[in-house]
């Protein structure tokens, strides 16, 4: 089963029309670790859960999936 984080990160941006290069400076991060989050080979800290929710408007629960 695909993680619902890396599913949601993905959908997120595209819908957001932001690539991953612009939403890692967004956050702090490197598009690396954006590319890692998205094919679920690295799962974010609280921190970034936290940078991420606020980026796009939505919570961290949304984001780790316990709330649609």
């Amino acid at each position: 089963m695909e993680n619902i984080f890396a599913e949601r990160l993905k959908e997120l941006r595209q819908e957001h029309k932001i690539g991953q290069v612009e939403l890692a400076k967004q956050i702090g991060v490197s598009k690396g670790v954006i590319s890692l989050w998205e094919n679920d080979l690295r799962e974010p800290g609280m921190f970034n859960l936290i940078a991420l929710a606020k980026y796009f408007g939505v919570s961290v629960d949304f984001l780790v999936g316990l709330d649609d």
